[in-house]
């Protein structure tokens, strides 16, 4: 059987959940996942547990934050003032927008925090600091 190695396509079915339980994605109803191994499409811990492993076979991974979407960088958190935020911008707690950086690269932002008087917007993956559980079951293998 071919093995899931550096530069083969390797479809999967997958659920990941937190530590408490909760499901942040998952194939089922969809589509497998295809990607190309080594080709940095998917986080580096996920990429390593499915290293050698043949269509069929399936398991259950524990990624730590280190090897999936990093720490929560507190300096990735900014305030800024709710008048610097254009009146037809959604503010809604989780509304993910995207802000340009002053070297005029898009960078996407979760609203983190709404007052009377400032935003804290949060640039940080939403799964950043989050130890990521995976049952993954691998479809195929070319």
């Amino acid at each position: 059987m071919t093995q899931a190695t550096p530069g083969s396509t390797v479809s999967i079915h997958y659920t990941g959940t937190l530590s408490d339980g909760t499901t942040f994605d998952s194939s089922e109803g969809r589509d497998p996942l295809t990607f190309e191994m080594g080709a940095g499409q998917i986080i580096p811990g996920l990429e390593a547990a499915l290293s050698g492993m043949s269509a069929g076979e399936s398991k259950t991974v524990t990624i730590p934050a280190a090897e999936a979407y990093g720490p929560h960088h507190a300096e990735a958190i900014q305030e800024i003032p709710r008048s610097a935020v254009p009146e037809h911008i959604p503010l809604d707690l989780g509304t993910q927008l995207q802000v340009q950086t002053p070297d005029g690269r898009a960078m996407p932002v979760t609203v983190a925090q709404v007052t009377e008087e400032t935003v804290t917007l949060d640039a940080n993956h939403p799964l950043a600091g989050k130890d990521l559980t995976f049952a993954v079951e691998v479809v195929a293998v070319a």
